[in-house]
């Protein structure tokens, strides 16, 4: 009998580990599972703040094309403009030498140069010299108090900034 009891207490103990090997077995791998799935979720988060970082570089390198481009576009046409200038003088000395001749040139001369926002700097005789749009090419008398005396040549200025200074002799008084 006890070879029977001995029979019975081994399929007991066998059959109660077995119910502890399959409670176990599943807690092991809900365990498993959620590391695996904590591990993906990590590294989606990082996926997920590479592509943002990569977007806002993007975004930042875009504007700075963007500005650089239209810096560059604005150098071009202020180029133009100061090759243009000579030729600009030369109209005006026309206009000038021959004023019946060339009257009605002048009025679409000064049309085309508010349309390219190219303003002409023609200061007065007897304005205060402005060192920041004048340039003194001759110096009379030894006052203290600078003045224009006589307009060389005239200053430009394209869309607000200033492109040619205007050439004058100065008085100082």
């Amino acid at each position: 009998m006890k070879f029977v009891k001995n029979e019975e207490n081994q399929a007991e103990e066998n059959e109660a580990t077995a119910e502890q090997v399959e409670a176990e077995t599943p807690a092991k791998e809900v365990n498993e599972a959620e590391a695996i799935k904590a591990e993906y979720e990590a590294k989606i988060t990082e996926l997920v703040n590479d592509l943002q970082r990569t977007r806002a570089d993007f975004e930042n390198y875009r504007r700075a094309v963007e500005q650089q481009r239209e810096i560059y576009g604005e150098t071009i046409k202020e180029s133009t403009v100061k090759k243009f200038l000579p030729l600009l003088d030369n109209i005006d000395r026309a206009i000038v030498a021959q004023p019946e001749a060339m009257g009605p040139l002048e009025k679409g001369f000064n049309k085309t140069l508010k349309e390219l926002k190219l303003e002409k700097i023609i200061p007065k005789v007897g304005d205060e010299f402005n060192p920041d749009m004048h340039n003194a090419v001759m110096v009379e008398g030894d006052g203290e108090q600078e003045t224009i005396a006589e307009v060389l040549q005239p200053g430009y200025m394209y869309d607000g900034q200033l492109v040619r200074e205007v050439l004058v002799k100065v008085a100082k008084n």
